[in-house]
């Protein structure tokens, strides 16, 4: 989820439908940039209206599109939604009255197995959410702390797991690996509230986020009353949780340690297991007395840094620890080859390969930061593997195999030989006939991403 702040140039397609005029006549707005300070504690929501701020809000909404919320609303139907209901709209939000519709539920699978529930707002939502993330965001962002990575502007994992590296190579070899149960379903309205309601004195603008956690979630046709947690799914709920989890870092801060945290994922790195047991008992009481979060016992532990992965990288043991995958990592881009490949069957290899491509673009660019290349020369292997194997299968017959050999340069006796050996698809695509006949050049010319050669050239142009 994204929410830098920052304006996005989006090309709207035909018929998606142009950014819809937010200028009412006759009334004046208050620039999104102004300076929000106590001197002026009741104008926030002017500023979630304001003109720049809301067109801001709408072509990030569109840019991200998503699924529809309970309404069955699409962000391609919200431009013309909003020509005409957002001047009651924007009234309705500057009294105070506005209340969202319920949140549709949505379960996913987690990449370690069970499911986790996502939230979906309607679009109408997500547009006045990502309106009020946009001007709160200023407010709360520049006090959090230096050790949060999660969800915030000129954030990212890599700086987190770069700054994790760094920790441990600076003699911090134990880590105190924190997993809360259920984070985002146990979120206690009051104390969050209490929290935002340090920094932001409207209370329009309150009554708003308030509503917005307590807005039911429907499912199977009904609406159930929410009395805690902020559901995962709206550009509100990352803000809120970093506003909660910031009296941990500041505690962490108080208390001197070095840690990494994102969003709800936090490492503390120490030089003992004993300092480790002790941050962890303390930690787990302070979660417990003054959030009212609970540690989950069962996935968190005190240990080597390398035995325990962090935002799907881990380390090596050696004394200048280097940055390698996490075997769930690995698992979980081979898994969604498979699921590419098997569409594939009797399709053309260009075609498989350009809907690999983005997949295998977007998975080097997040691991572009492993030391040890060794995983990804195995990765680009075994895709090559599969691919040959699926061409394998794809030819049938032995005197299609033998017609495709000779055309792909094979003399006619082994050609012969290869095509009736009667071996199954994966052994044929790690045999010398099939590497021969499809060496790595000619995925290459067909548009294959090479992983390695990917995270080589990321890391040439950083």
């Amino acid at each position: 989820m994204k929410t830098e702040t920052g304006a996005d140039t989006v090309t709207h397609p035909e018929g998606q439908g142009q950014p819809p005029e937010f200028r009412p006549v006759g009334v004046e707005t208050v620039p999104a940039s102004s300076s929000w300070t106590k001197a002026e504690p009741t104008l926030l929501m002017e500023a979630v209206v304001a003109t720049d701020n809301m067109e801001q809000a709408y072509r990030r909404v569109v840019a991200n599109k998503g699924a529809p919320g309970a309404d069955g609303m699409t962000a391609q139907q919200l431009a013309d939604h909003l020509k005409q209901h957002w001047p009651t709209l924007r009234e309705r939000l500057l009294a105070g009255e506005y209340h969202p519709s319920p949140i549709r539920a949505v379960e996913i699978p987690k990449p370690k197995g069970g499911t986790r529930q996502l939230g979906i707002p309607t679009v109408t939502d997500r547009l006045i959410q990502q309106a009020l993330l946009q001007v709160l965001t200023p407010i709360f962002d520049p006090d959090f702390s230096e050790s949060s990575y999660g969800y915030r502007p000129k954030r990212s994992a890599q700086q987190a797991v770069s700054a994790m590296k760094a920790h441990v190579t600076a003699g911090h070899r134990w880590v105190v690996d924190l997993d809360l149960k259920a984070f985002f379903d146990r979120v206690n309205h009051d104390l969050l509230m209490a929290r935002v309601a340090r920094r932001v004195h409207d209370k329009r603008a309150l009554r708003l986020i308030r509503r917005y956690l307590e807005a039911g979630m429907f499912q199977d046709g009904l609406t159930a009353p929410r009395r805690q947690g902020t559901p995962q799914g709206g550009p509100l709920s990352p803000l809120l949780a970093n506003i909660l989890l910031d009296d941990v870092d500041k505690e962490l801060e108080r208390r001197g340690h070095r840690f990494c945290r994102y969003a709800d994922d936090v490492q503390i790195y120490v030089r003992s297991r004993r300092a480790g047991e002790r941050v962890m008992a303390s930690l787990s009481d302070f979660l417990e007395n003054s959030l009212r979060l609970t540690v989950n016992c069962d996935k968190s532990a005190v240990d080597r840094p390398w035995n325990r992965g962090y935002l799907g990288y881990t380390l090596t043991r050696h004394k200048l620890p280097r940055l390698t995958l996490a075997k769930a990592s690995l698992q979980r881009l081979m898994q969604r080859v498979r699921e590419i490949l098997k569409r594939g069957r009797g399709r053309n290899i260009r075609r498989i390969t350009r809907e690999l491509a983005p997949v295998l673009r977007g998975w080097a660019s997040y691991f572009s930061l492993v030391d040890v290349k060794r995983p990804l020369e195995a990765l680009d292997r075994w895709i090559r593997r599969r691919l040959r194997g699926l061409i394998w299968r794809q030819w049938k017959r032995p005197r299609t195999r033998r017609r495709k050999l000779l055309a792909l340069g094979l003399d006619e006796y082994r050609a012969w030989k290869s095509a009736g050996n009667g071996r199954g698809p994966w052994w044929n695509a790690g045999a010398s006939h099939m590497n021969q006949a499809l060496p790595n050049k000619w995925f290459d010319q067909r548009g294959l991403t090479s992983v390695l050669d990917t995270v080589r050239w990321l890391n040439r142009s950083s």
